[in-house]
């Protein structure tokens, strides 16, 4: 197919990429040009707009960083919606708001094209392993069409609702990995004030019940002191923000969410927002230095 894919950054790059070695015709956008490089190197042509990535286009891919990029692309001047035309497939994989993925499906409905949110999850590892799980709200028979094209990026892919259903997923998701890593981060600090290897540690209990993705990946970047991110901070924090705000309508109380957001706000207080989700590790170990000299 031609496609047209805007937002070439830690994930967006390795996804497109996938998709051009499965075959497909990429025109391609990113507010920073140079971020385009690779993919141009592989044949990608460069929009200088989103709109001019999704003008003729048979599928329109988006990742880019918040709810507010998205509104830009899609709803902005020289956007997608500004060109797209009837028949034409959209497919949000931003972690972004519900509310936003049913205007964008609304939006393109009016214009006789069909959209889906589709987040992902699997940091960068995933995204450059073509493993990620990719979680679609939309009408079964658009994602039925479309789902040649994630089985090149991603391993687990479902339709879980209709639109808005994968953004609601995403957050379920984000909350997960709230608890699992501060449970993680903390395991470690405790870890190593017993005097315990810490990659040791995890070779032993990454097979047991404690066994989880951030455990067994992002805990060993934090053992080797690697903060480099997968999923920058500035980006988490936004998913927290999304998720609370969609409990609060919801009138759910999460508490132990609104705990781990205030110590990623900290993070941020201490220059970590570009920094991994894993140097959340950084703030508890500095947080106990404060209280305990050691």
């Amino acid at each position: 197919m031609k496609i047209g894919w805007i937002g070439t950054g830690i994930m967006g790059s390795p996804m497109c990429g996938h998709l051009m070695d499965a075959g497909h015709e990429a025109v391609i956008y990113n507010r920073t040009k140079a971020k385009t490089a690779d993919l141009e190197k592989k044949g990608a042509s460069v929009a200088v707009s989103p709109g001019e990535a999704a003008r003729g286009r048979d599928v329109v891919f988006t990742i880019v960083g918040y709810p507010a990029d998205v509104e830009e692309v899609y709803f902005g001047d020289q956007g997608i919606l500004e060109v797209v035309t009837p028949g034409t497939i959209l497919v949000d994989m931003t972690t972004s708001s519900p509310d936003l993925a049913i205007r964008i499906a609304e939006a393109a409905k009016a214009k006789g094209a069909s959209a889906l949110d589709a987040p992902v999850s699997g940091g960068d590892v995933g995204a450059r392993e073509a493993r990620l799980a990719i979680m679609v709200g939309g009408e079964q028979e658009v994602f039925d069409r479309v789902k040649p094209m994630f089985d090149a990026m991603g391993k687990t892919i479902a339709l879980l609702g209709p639109s808005g259903s994968g953004q609601h997923t995403k957050m379920a998701n984000q909350i997960a990995i709230a608890g699992t890593m501060i449970g993680t981060v903390e395991s470690l600090l405790y870890a190593r004030r017993a005097g315990l290897d810490l990659e040791a540690l995890i070779d032993v209990i990454g097979t047991g019940a404690a066994g989880s993705w951030t455990l067994n990946n992002l805990g060993r970047r934090i053992a080797k002191g690697d903060m480099d991110p997968g999923f920058m901070v500035m980006h988490y924090i936004k998913d927290m923000g999304i998720a609370l705000a969609e409990s609060k309508r919801m009138k759910l109380s999460l508490p132990g969410l609104a705990l781990v957001e205030s110590f990623y706000h900290a993070a941020m207080g201490r220059g970590l927002e570009r920094a991994g989700t894993q140097s959340l590790f950084l703030v508890l170990d500095e947080l106990n230095a404060e209280r305990t000299g050691k």
